[in-house]
């Protein structure tokens, strides 16, 4: 995953942070997390798509999203926690389908952290942060 970070390092200036919305934030952070639990997952050889599927939704809903946030709130800077809070205050036009609305938001606010530390290129405090997010869910199955 490190290696496919990279490719996105060139010499280009970082977004402009007061000119992007969170939820574009939140766009970009959803993708990036999602590849990133599917390779996580897909190290287990044993698993068809199909579980590879079913498991991945365990790290990917609104409320495990929520959680991993929440949870990761006293580990996350100043800066960090700002993106969070500025993600959750966002008003989305989609409404959760089976997640109650303030998971739903904190949700957004989490993906909104993964989104920025993408855009920002820094690459290693995003590894730690998804690391981290895959380690929460797994302790909670524990």
């Amino acid at each position: 995953m490190e290696g496919f970070l990279e490719q996105f390092n060139d010499n280009k200036s970082e977004l402009n942070m007061q000119q992007t919305s969170p939820l574009a934030l939140a766009y970009i952070g959803d993708a990036i997390y999602e590849v990133y639990v599917r390779k996580v997952l897909i190290e287990n050889p044993e698993l068809s798509v199909h579980k590879l599927h079913k498991k991945a939704i365990k790290y990917v809903r609104a409320n495990a999203q929520a959680n991993i946030v929440l949870t990761l709130e006293s580990e996350l800077s100043e800066e960090e926690w700002l993106i969070v809070k500025k993600g959750r205050n966002q008003k989305s036009k989609t409404v959760p389908k089976n997640s109650d609305i303030g998971d739903y938001r904190y949700a957004t606010g989490f993906e909104a952290l993964i989104g920025y530390l993408f855009c920002m290129k820094r690459f290693d405090r995003l590894m730690e942060v998804m690391k981290r997010a895959v380690e929460i869910i797994v302790e909670e199955e524990a």
